[in-house]
């Protein structure tokens, strides 16, 4: 008797035309997980500024995202993960947790300090919060050019001095990955349109990183458009005056 699947709803934040995939990092994250997991999912926006009935009914007060799994509603972004990885488990569904925990926190203190530099008005503090970012990219940069456990042979007699890697974990997208990646992708939009600033293109472990994010359906089908971050970030960026 095959076992009957439970409906998974995804409802993730609207943008600005109240229909399209709004810019929300939460929500972009749990929209990778379901995919990852390669599970049946719907996605249904919602659009705040109309508050429809359906938050009213289903999670009130709460803000996207939020899961429907069969007849359970959650609501927490960091729980609804846990929750799905528990619920959607191997053999049937992939694990997608890291194997190193440096994984999961490895980038975690850019999009502070990115947020640093984009809310500072005052022209002589622009260049020292620049490095702040610098800085962390860096950090990032150095984490995923050191080889992970996994990437060293003892037996081997050559060194391994730099890793290959694709993702953060490894050469496969995992929860570390659908944390970072959409924090980053405002990182790279926002700096460019806002303070002409570029990641350098000498961070090239970042890089390979980020070109493998963007080959991937999973993270590239999921981010909203450059036109609903601007808009979401134009009243948080401040002008240095």
């Amino acid at each position: 008797m095959s076992e009957e699947k439970p409906e998974v709803e995804l409802f993730v934040k609207a943008g600005s035309d109240g229909q399209s995939i709004g810019n929300c990092p939460f929500s972009q994250r749990l929209f990778m997980v379901l995919w990852l997991k390669g599970v049946t999912f719907n996605v249904t926006t919602v659009d705040m500024k109309r508050k429809p009935e359906i938050l009213k009914d289903l999670a009130p007060g709460a803000q996207p995202p939020f899961l429907l799994y069969g007849t359970e509603v959650k609501t927490d972004t960091n729980k609804i993960e846990e929750f799905l990885e528990e619920t959607l488990c191997p053999p049937k569904y992939p694990r997608l947790a890291a194997c190193n925990p440096e994984s999961n926190t490895a980038g975690l203190d850019v999009f502070s300090k990115f947020s640093a530099y984009i809310k500072n008005s005052n022209p002589q503090m622009n260049d020292n919060l620049e490095k702040g970012l610098l800085k962390a990219l860096k950090k990032l940069d150095d984490y995923l050019s050191s080889p992970l456990p996994d990437e060293i042979d003892e037996n081997s007699a050559d060194d391994v001095i730099s890793s290959t890697r694709s993702f953060l974990d490894g050469q496969e997208l995992t929860l570390a990955d659908c944390n970072l990646l959409p924090k980053l992708h405002i990182v790279k939009v926002v700096c460019l349109k806002f303070r002409g600033f570029s990641i350098p293109r000498s961070l090239t472990s970042l890089w390979r990183y980020l070109d493998a994010a963007y080959a991937r359906e999973e993270f590239s089908s999921t981010c909203p458009s450059d036109e609903e971050i601007y808009v979401a970030y134009s009243s948080v960026v401040k002008a240095l005056k």
